[in-house]
């Protein structure tokens, strides 16, 4: 009798042993196929990257010897914060990942980079998770660098970012990884939109570190879910500093796998109903449908939709690194015009406050009615004029004001004042280098030169900025 009950625990023991391991086995998630993905980014070619650094050496050479000279000497980057380093100039592709809490931000640069279970990958979960601006970008090994040692070094493009004060860069955080994506291109995490919290809360000025990151990035992904449609206030203070970014824009509907069909439309049609009123532009944005982390889709989903759809994301992504030295130069290109127009302007106002002013006006007073009535004195509008000035390009009037209260006018030159025997005159350098220099350097990406190799006949090198103040 005792043989047989021994037995039956045996087989007892060993048919809920066979059940457990059936139960862990289909626990288990399926891992999600990245042959595609690896594919589309091209991260198993074994091509050596282009040399360009011809191009950027040309590059940063035309900033400062063309560009800084004015952008400081009219003081450009206390109008609108933006001041370009070596580093920035030198810098990959940025891809800024924004959105609310718990969307997914995190996991799809794990995704992304086949980071998961891996010592490398960024802490996610359902709650808070993500409360640091993390950058992650290419290293030769694992390494995690503070903020105020990104901060401090002047190799890196994110030294200006020790304006934002010390409680910031506690908040600031670098990974690098050994990771061939990340030879091309640099990713950028930051913290999830909470709208239950005050801004104030955070230590930090969170909206103007936003602010110049947008006005760094390449490509901004803005993650939703189906569970976080609504906006609220920091959303749509977000929205209005995308303004004016929406070609780099890409809105992604993350865990669509995790709907039926009929609640996906239901939610799609939510969520372009919630962006509706800050989105305002003509063509209405492209929205990324599915799920971007490395378990299967869910079964009785639309799996080759949410494929398709993450093939075509991946390909803005792979477009954005190939264009990326196009993509620096215009970003100089545009940055030279605002600069010069916001030369144009002062100059302006200069001059015309030396020509209201008498032996015996109070030139406080007189300056105040010109900054307080631009219009009334015609200062927009004779820069319309008078130079090839878009008046869509124009600096908005009220932040001048502010502009000029912290800079007096008479701290000022004209700019006909800005000018040297041998170094020509500033005016016509940024000039030059807006309508030839960049153009020249540009053409000779798109015709397919070496980029490394460039002569003075193309980009005009060897020439002597005319001066029309020079003795012939």
């Amino acid at each position: 009798m005792k043989g047989l009950n021994l037995l039956c625990c045996c087989v007892a023991s060993l048919l809920l042993l066979g059940t457990a391991e059936e139960v862990e086995d289909a626990s288990e998630p399926t891992k999600r196929d990245r042959s595609h993905l690896e594919s589309t980014l091209k991260l198993n070619e074994d091509k050596p990257a282009d040399d360009f650094s011809g191009v950027l050496q040309r590059l940063r050479k035309i900033y400062h010897s063309s560009i800084k000279p004015l952008e400081q000497s009219y003081r450009y980057n206390e109008l609108r914060q933006h001041e370009i380093t070596d580093g920035e100039i030198t810098s990959k592709p940025m891809v800024l990942f924004l959105g609310p809490w718990s969307v997914g931000k995190s996991s799809m640069i794990n995704y992304l980079l086949g980071l998961d279970d891996t010592p490398y990958q960024l802490y996610t979960g359902a709650e808070p998770t993500t409360s640091e601006f993390t950058v992650i970008m290419h290293g030769p090994k694992l390494k995690t660098i503070e903020g105020i040692v990104m901060a401090a070094d002047s190799a890196r493009s994110f030294s200006p970012l020790e304006k934002f004060g010390q409680n910031f860069l506690e908040k600031l955080i670098g990974i690098e990884v050994p990771h061939k994506l990340l030879e091309r291109v640099t990713f950028v995490d930051t913290p999830g939109i909470i709208e239950n919290r005050k801004q104030q809360e955070r230590g930090y000025p969170f909206n103007d570190v936003c602010q110049w990151f947008i006005d760094r990035a390449d490509l901004i992904f803005v993650v939703f879910d189906p569970t976080k449609l609504d906006v609220g206030l920091e959303l749509e203070m977000l929205f209005r500093q995308l303004k004016g970014r929406e070609s780099q824009i890409r809105i992604i509907l993350n865990k669509a796998d995790s709907l039926a069909t009929q609640e996906l439309m239901r939610v799609y049609g939510a969520l372009f109903w919630s962006l509706a009123p800050l989105i305002n532009v003509t063509e209405p944005p492209r929205v990324y449908v599915s799920s971007f982390w490395p378990q299967d889709y869910h079964p009785d989903t639309h799996k080759d939709l949410f494929l398709k759809e993450e093939i075509s994301l991946l390909e803005d992504l792979n477009q954005v690194i190939e264009n990326r030295m196009e993509n620096k130069i215009a970003f100089i290109r545009q940055h030279a015009i605002r600069v010069r127009i916001h030369a144009l302007l002062v100059d302006r106002y200069l001059q015309t406050y030396k020509d209201k002013m008498t032996f015996f006006s109070d030139g406080e007073l007189v300056f105040r009615d010109i900054v307080e009535d631009p219009d009334k004195f015609f200062i927009f509008k004779s820069i319309l004029a008078k130079t090839n000035v878009s008046k869509f390009d124009l600096p908005n009037r009220e932040a001048y004001k502010d502009f000029f209260g912290i800079n007096p006018i008479t701290s000022f030159k004209l700019l006909s004042q800005q000018c040297s025997y041998m170094g020509g005159c500033f005016l016509e350098k940024i000039e030059k280098a807006i309508t030839r220099e960049l153009p020249d350097l540009l053409g000779s990406i798109g015709l397919g030169k070496k980029p490394n190799v460039l002569s003075c006949d193309i980009t005009g090198c060897g020439e002597t900025p005319k001066n029309r103040y020079r003795k012939p």
